[in-house]
């Protein structure tokens, strides 16, 4: 048995659907974003606005490697773009089973319209750039994945169930 490592775009439920996993499989959840934040002392936010998102991206992938030296059996959830690095793609393989949660652009901006927390989503039009980002990003989520989990409309609870099914 590997890991279960949930990619897709910010807002798809990687944490809450992790989390739920962790639990039914009775595995550590682990969130990438969470672990970088952990060892830089500081929110992702703040990483962006002083260091640049490039800087965040080499501190991925920094995580990414020593994952993969670790013990296996957890859940790990990827930041949104994590997988968008031609170099985390094998490490991600290299870690365990891909799963990507798809969402449309519209669930998205009305998971996240209210979270101020989102760097890349602070502009004048949020939805425009999710659509943006989303579009640019599709071709390497599902490329990248092992399933492939249509995640719109559903209770977190199915998807658990889907992803347990199609994994172990």
């Amino acid at each position: 048995m590997s890991n279960i490592i949930l990619t897709g775009f910010m807002g798809s439920g990687k944490t809450s659907t992790g989390i739920r996993l962790s639990y039914r499989l009775r595995r550590a959840f682990l969130d990438t974003d969470q672990l970088i934040e952990r060892e830089q002392g500081k929110e992702i936010s703040r990483i962006f606005a002083e260091e640049g998102e490039e800087q965040f991206r080499e501190m991925e992938t920094r995580m990414l490697k020593k994952l993969v030296e670790t013990e296996q059996e957890r859940i790990i959830s990827t930041g949104g773009g994590l997988p968008m690095r031609a170099e985390n793609r094998p490490l991600l393989h290299a870690l365990g089973t891909v799963v990507y949660l798809k969402v449309t652009p519209e669930t998205v901006y009305e998971r996240l319209r209210e979270d101020t927390g989102r760097p890349l989503l602070q502009c004048e039009d949020p939805l425009r750039r999710i659509r943006e980002l989303m579009t640019e990003r599709e071709a390497v989520y599902q490329a990248g994945a092992d399933v492939v989990i249509e995640a719109d409309g559903r209770e977190t609870d199915d998807i658990v169930k889907e992803i347990e099914e199609k994994t172990v």
